[in-house]
């Protein structure tokens, strides 16, 4: 029997399973294309390069840096203390940072190594390393933070209190206390110049009772452990004490520090107490001239002024005010009433007639 031929050629090949055949060619982009799109992508990462760096130099960037980076007495602080377990707001502080950790970031300036000075954010720097030491959590081992870069050293004691006054507000002698500090590390030459700089924004009639708070300031010193809670009103009768008597600075100064008053009712009681003592006496009581007109010497009558009289009954209703009254009468009078007074009072009496 003669042999079948075997099949070959193409139809051998196309029937073949020992081999896979080879996949088409593909058609390679053209170069234009492929240098197009290389263009294209670098010009796209070099504006995201440029933005970033733009963000980090002009302090729109928000860095997370370890605690032990942070030198918070770079600057003088403007408080003198960033708040206790015992203060309101700063327990209201640690319990948000508590339970929804740190929303908005502190600010620093980079010295260089790694380190960086703490220019604002002194309470939120302080309760999360209050909060790492107590827990031992990881998530308080960094604080989230601006990377400025401040022109002078004038510019960050600036930003440090336009800060503070946005967000809890200092009071006058914690206000007092910053520009006298800042004239003596040398940022500013003269008290008014640190007035007028640190509180650009505030009137001339808050920066004028800053002055006077300064007079205050540099007869107690940190003498004084609760400035934040010195009000007003206590720390302007005691401005007029002192103006009045230049003994009575050093003696409140000195019963300030062997007092040790250690809660801010201690030291309000007795700086209440030194403005009773020290302010003069209320108005002693004189009664109304009458009779008959009294004659001159050439036989003609004058008039008789009338005393107004103040009662001996004068109540101090709070300290350095004293409220007296007579008949359907009520007066005001002691060391506390002036212009700042005299117009909350108005205030307070033009929204009486109106309710």
């Amino acid at each position: 029997m003669a042999k079948r031929k075997r099949l070959g050629g193409p139809l051998q090949d196309y029937l073949g399973t020992s081999e896979e055949a080879a996949p088409p060619p593909v058609a390679s982009a053209a170069p234009i294309a492929r240098v197009a799109g290389d263009a294209s992508l670098n010009a796209a990462f070099e504006e995201v390069s440029r933005e970033l760096s733009a963000a980090r130099s002009e302090g729109r960037l928000v860095q997370r840096l370890s605690l032990d980076r942070i030198e918070a007495a770079w600057l003088i602080r403007d408080r003198s203390h960033p708040g206790t377990g015992e203060d309101p707001d700063f327990a209201a502080l640690l319990e948000s940072l508590r339970r929804f950790g740190q929303r908005t970031p502190i600010e620093v300036v980079d010295l260089g190594q790694g380190r960086y000075g703490l220019i604002s954010g002194w309470r939120r720097l302080t309760a999360l390393t209050r909060l790492r030491d107590e827990t031992g959590e990881a998530r308080f081992d960094t604080v989230l933070a601006f990377l400025r870069q401040p022109a002078s050293s004038e510019e960050a004691y600036v930003s440090m209190v336009e800060e503070n006054e946005i967000r809890l507000g200092l009071s006058y002698y914690e206000r007092a206390r910053i520009a006298a500090k800042s004239v003596e590390a040398g940022v500013f030459d003269t008290p008014r110049a640190a007035l007028q700089a640190l509180f650009a924004s505030a009137s001339r009639a808050k920066r004028s009772k800053i002055g006077s708070f300064l007079t205050l300031y540099e007869a107690l010193g940190d003498a004084v452990r609760f400035p934040q809670a010195l009000t007003e009103r206590l720390g302007l009768a005691l401005v007029r004490i002192i103006e009045a008597d230049d003994s009575a600075g050093s003696r409140l100064r000195a019963h300030l520090e062997q007092s040790e008053t250690d809660t801010v009712e201690a030291e309000q009681s007795l700086i209440a107490g030194f403005i009773e003592k020290e302010s003069p006496p209320a108005p002693t009581a004189s009664s109304e001239v009458s009779g008959p007109p009294a004659t001159a010497p050439d036989g003609s009558e004058r008039s008789v002024q009338k005393v107004e009289s103040v009662s001996d009954t004068a109540k101090e209703v709070c300290p350095g005010l004293y409220l007296t009254e007579k008949g359907g009468s009520l007066r005001l009078s002691g060391p506390a009433i002036g212009p700042a007074f005299r117009a909350r009072l108005e205030a307070w009496l033009r929204g009486l007639a109106e309710e």
